[in-house]
């Protein structure tokens, strides 16, 4: 058959399932508007919050970024990375990466697409591209508007560190790009997971759930300090790593641990869900 397929008149098995068509698909899908439209209101409600709340100082003389947060815009987007960072973005990631093949299943589309003839490689490749893509602009969506909100709100000023003195607002906005794209690589962990389980189950709650889940089960692990330097292998333990940049001197060492535990999770994961998905026997 596929010696059949490739001698066919203008067949090319690269023109198939071009990523425009599947980033059109999935951009039209409900859970794609809905999960931009919570990320782009979420920065006005923390403003909304502080607003209502006050300030009511540091505990025991102690102060946080949190603390912060209203000294000027890019410290609001640096406090709404820090408040969202360890859960609110880990679920627009999960559900991009982890309803890529799940869905088409749950559809009982996979197999026309397969026989259109769309190779599983091409498949794979094209649905991993564009929810890696949304992914990103998920991730940086948030920071982006907080930014502008932030500025509107508390205007545009130096970024106030906790531990004392400030960064010019020009060099704190370059830093917190650098940290919005670290905060992309430390979620590819999750992403890889969540894209492994989607070639594994039908069910796309169940790949975005065991994802998420094993996730949290992972921060867990990191809380437990009596591991000691077994934490080190978690990639929880450096999703913060990006607060060591926000200083006078950054220190990027955290973030370059980070980078690689949560790389190499992907790498792993990411090749066991394409060599399941090649042998795997498609039926729906």
């Amino acid at each position: 058959m596929s010696t059949a397929l490739e001698s066919a008149p203008g067949y090319r098995a690269r023109r198939t399932l071009p990523l425009r068509v599947e980033a059109a698909r999935q951009l039209r899908r409900r859970r794609t508007l809905v999960v931009g439209a919570v990320l782009a209101v979420l920065p006005f409600v923390l403003i909304a919050a502080f607003a209502i709340g006050g300030h009511d100082g540091s505990r025991d003389g102690r102060v946080s970024l949190i603390d912060t947060a209203t000294a000027s815009g890019v410290n609001f987007a640096a406090t709404a990375l820090f408040v969202s960072a360890g859960f609110v973005l880990v679920v627009p990631v999960a559900l991009f990466c982890g309803d890529t093949v799940a869905a088409e299943a749950g559809w009982s589309s996979l197999r026309y697409l397969l026989a259109a003839p769309v190779p599983r490689t091409r498949l794979l490749l094209s649905k991993l591209v564009v929810a890696l893509a949304f992914s990103a602009a998920a991730v940086a969506l948030l920071p982006l508007v907080a930014l502008a909100a932030g500025t509107v709100a508390y205007g545009w000023g130096p970024l106030h560190i906790p531990t004392g003195g400030t960064l010019p607002a020009g060099t704190a906005a370059a830093r917190l790009a650098a940290i919005t794209g670290y905060v992309l690589v430390s979620q590819l962990a999750t992403a890889a997971l969540a894209f492994w389980l989607s070639t594994v189950t039908d069910a796309p709650l169940g790949a975005v759930g065991g994802a998420m889940g094993l996730t949290i089960v992972g921060n867990v692990l990191d809380a437990i300090t009596a591991l000691g330097h077994w934490r080190d292998f978690l990639p929880a333990h450096w999703q913060y790593a990006w607060a060591d940049v926000l200083q006078p001197q950054a220190e990027w060492g955290g973030m370059i641990k980070g980078t690689a535990v949560s790389a190499s999770y992907a790498v792993v994961l990411f090749a066991l869900g394409f060599r399941h998905f090649r042998g795997k026997d498609v039926v729906s």
